[in-house]
């Protein structure tokens, strides 16, 4: 695929959405595109936390280890961003993540990331919102779970 079609595609993610093309066009190159089969382990809970995913195509399980055995408790659709929390924390991954069908992504190194995030306070900004809206979904389940019983 052309740069140029890469740097659409990022144009879409709402993450890079206030990233000048220039400096898309530098994330895409300094980035690795890499493809997944259905099954196949981008990460797994309690690796270290050296890259997140951009993904292209696809979608992704994003699965936490327990006592019963893995439980699936996202999905990832196209443009979403998973691995940022280890990099950002600077912990162990959080959860394993799962391609279920043939998936897409763009790889982004801890340093390249980081920089963004320097560079382009609105991409902060957004994660922000990704982590905090993960949160309330969290907190839902977690009171929903907790009324259950």
């Amino acid at each position: 695929m052309l740069l140029k079609d890469e740097v659409g595609m990022l144009q879409r993610v709402p993450l890079f959405s206030g990233v000048e093309p220039a400096k898309l066009k530098l994330l895409a190159f300094t980035s690795d595109r890499v493809t997944y089969g259905a099954g196949q382990i981008l990460f797994r809970q309690g690796d270290e936390g050296d890259a997140a995913y951009v993904i292209l195509s696809g979608t992704a399980d994003i699965l936490v280890e327990s006592d019963a055995g893995p439980i699936k408790v996202a999905e990832l659709e196209p443009n979403s961003i998973v691995g940022e929390i280890a990099i950002l924390c600077n912990v162990s991954r959080t959860a394993t993540v799962r391609a279920a069908v043939p998936l897409e992504v763009l790889r982004i190194r801890k340093d390249h990331f980081l920089r963004l995030m320097k560079e382009f306070p609105e991409m902060t900004i957004e994660i922000l919102r990704v982590l905090a809206d993960r949160l309330s979904h969290t907190t839902a389940e977690l009171i929903d779970a907790r009324s259950a019983k």
